[in-house]
């Protein structure tokens, strides 16, 4: 009986101790996906006169540093604050694997129509509401 107990418990800690590691596997997945993949930072993180991006207001939301060429309709000058991502899971990844925003608008130029596998559209997500807004 006793050691039935020790095995549950066991398995109850190994068990935690394994999503724990999931979760943190996921949000360092989505990091890497987004600062060194996506570079997402580029357009929705300000950047000081010199062009070098604000570290305290990463991924925030700013003012694009440029402009295209020619009319693009629906261009969006402002890129939105993404830390702390607002959305649902289920609506954020729904964005990352089609490019459909919760509203059933597709993404607006400049930002990529994405097609990210559910996997990596997941750790993006993770990693992305891990941020204080």
């Amino acid at each position: 009986m006793r050691s039935l107990l020790w095995c549950a418990l066991a398995l109850g800690l190994t068990t935690a101790a394994y999503a724990q590691t999931s979760d943190a596997a996921k949000i360092a997945r989505g990091k890497y996906l987004v600062n060194n993949i996506g570079m997402c930072g580029d357009c929705h993180t300000p950047m000081d006169k010199k062009g070098n991006p604000i570290k305290a207001q990463k991924l925030q939301g700013a003012p694009l540093m440029f402009k295209p060429a020619v009319d693009i309709p629906s261009w969006m000058p402002v890129a939105p604050g993404i830390a702390g991502l607002n959305w649902s899971d289920e609506e954020a990844i729904t964005f990352f694997t089609t490019g459909k925003r919760p509203n059933g608008t597709m993404a607006a130029p400049p930002m990529p129509q994405l097609r990210l596998s559910k996997a990596d559209a997941a750790a993006v997500t993770a990693y992305l509401k891990s941020l204080k807004p």
